[in-house]
């Protein structure tokens, strides 16, 4: 794997509004994730964080508001011209192919082949070059992620922890300047979270992209975000490092459900 040469843009979303049927999922949310930052999304279930997380990705369309990638407009983008332009995520549930984890990393490959249908079915010369080194590619992100002695093992014969690392890993094979993850360590024991963790740690530094985190683990979150954005029934109740999230009064109040005061916060 080599390091990324360039700075991602900045992750903008102004004013962005979501709703249901008459229920606002979100509120006028607005935040910034800076170039190369670690940008925490937290909140009580319910709170608004994957419906925000389905904006961010094109899955949903807002009502109202904007999402912005330096000078690129995402708002009313499908799902996959999204990614082209360089935001991947990864989703709570795992979601993975039958196969190895080269069959999985090589299917987050796809989207940049230049190789046509039939350059690859007829295995033209140029098409096997380029498989060559996406299977290359896809072999050191499978270093990078831990799971380099597992890249021709069956996916189906991992833990569940290195299972949650392939999405991650297959995630990374887009290549992305902005990396959405939602609640990677979620269902992990102990071991399995501390791993993922300094895995995400290695590929901000060696990849030098932005990371949006969405995740339930606040010891997790306090320990790898730069900045922290705290959802309550969809709307952004506080903004901050972790050490200014974690003693916010409103956040206390979200969280544990009751009025404090800011001596009582402190």
């Amino acid at each position: 794997m080599t390091t990324r040469t360039t700075t991602p843009p900045a992750l903008h979303v102004r004013d962005v509004t979501v709703r249901f049927a008459g229920l606002t999922a979100l509120d006028d949310v607005s935040f910034t994730v800076a170039p190369g930052t670690l940008h925490a999304v937290i909140g009580p279930n319910g709170a608004g964080k994957s419906t925000c997380f389905n904006v961010l990705s094109g899955l949903y369309r807002p009502a109202r508001g904007s999402v912005r990638l330096g000078d690129e407009e995402l708002t009313r983008l499908a799902p996959h011209r999204i990614a082209a332009l360089g935001v991947a995520r990864t989703f709570q549930n795992i979601v993975t192919t039958q196969g190895t984890v080269a069959d999985n990393l090589m299917l987050g490959r796809h989207v940049l082949s230049r190789s046509g249908f039939a350059a690859s079915a007829l295995r033209l010369p140029r098409a096997l070059r380029e498989q060559r080194e996406h299977l290359a590619a896809a072999r050191g992100i499978a270093e990078l992620t831990g799971l380099g002695e597992h890249f021709e093992t069956p996916v189906a014969l991992l833990s569940y922890g290195d299972r949650k690392r392939v999405e991650l890993a297959r995630a990374l094979c887009l290549e992305p300047r902005v990396l959405l993850l939602d609640e990677p360590v979620a269902g992990m024991n102990a071991a399995e979270r501390a791993r993922t963790a300094e895995v995400v740690r290695d590929i901000r530094a060696e990849l030098g992209l932005s990371v949006v985190l969405v995740e339930h683990d606040m010891g997790l979150v306090m320990r790898l975000a730069d900045e922290v954005t705290v959802l309550d029934f969809g709307k952004a109740i506080a903004h901050g490092t972790p050490d200014e999230v974690r003693g916010d009064p409103e956040v206390l109040r979200a969280y544990l459900g009751t009025e404090t005061t800011g001596e009582d916060a402190a």
